[in-house]
């Protein structure tokens, strides 16, 4: 929906959870987190070494996530990836280092910036802030669906375990947890079809842009 907004109001999209979920591969690809084990030092002296860049896509019309140069659009989406990146993400450092990157994006404006700290931490002043929701069972199906379309082979059980997982360490870190900031519109999209979305949110637009 972030995206698909983006590219109707000509504004740049960025996925935040993406930079995330990158810091997590580079982890695994470089061994230093192996069955759930981390080794925090290493990572601590690598993270320098982690380029991160979106860059769009003219075929599918959406940015892919760039790691040290490589596209790695499709690999932070498996569920390796997926099972530990709220752990990657409630790490105060890597918070840090991501969202000074994050608020440097969005220096120029006209960016839709989608991510679980974005209306209370990285622009609390943002001009207008989306918090989007559904049930856990709605999203756990609609991520099962999207993982089997990719070709992953995946059930709903674990995926349904993941996304209450990844929703519990986010809403209890201690650093930038997961909330609705006080002045975000509340979307639940649990029985919403794609096109009664993205009407809802280009209207919203629409409505702050003629106030603005």
């Amino acid at each position: 929906m972030a995206k698909d907004l983006a590219n109707e109001i000509g504004y740049t999209y960025i996925d935040t959870g993406a930079m995330y979920r990158a810091v997590t591969l580079y982890c695994i690809e470089s061994g230093f987190l192996i069955d759930g084990c981390l080794d925090e030092e290493k990572l601590k002296e690598q993270l320098p070494d982690i380029e991160i860049r979106l860059k769009y896509n003219p075929g599918t019309g959406r940015p892919d996530t760039y790691l040290n140069g490589r596209n790695v659009e499709t690999e932070i989406r498996r569920m390796d990836v997926s099972s530990q990146v709220s752990r990657i993400a409630a790490l105060s450092y890597v918070r840090k280092a991501l969202v000074k990157q994050q608020q440097e994006m969005g220096k120029e404006k006209g960016i839709v910036m989608d991510g679980r700290d974005i209306g209370t931490v990285v622009f609390p002043n943002a001009e207008l802030k989306i918090f989007v929701t559904a049930s856990p069972e709605v999203r756990a199906r609609r991520r099962v669906d999207e993982l089997l379309a990719k070709g992953e082979p995946v059930t709903y059980e674990e995926v349904l375990a993941n996304v209450l997982e990844r929703d519990h360490i986010d809403s209890t870190r201690e650093d930038s947890p997961l909330r609705q900031a006080g002045d975000a519109l509340l979307l639940d999209n649990s029985v919403m079809s794609v096109e009664e979305q993205k009407a809802w949110l280009l209207d919203q637009y629409k409505k702050r842009i003629t106030v603005d």
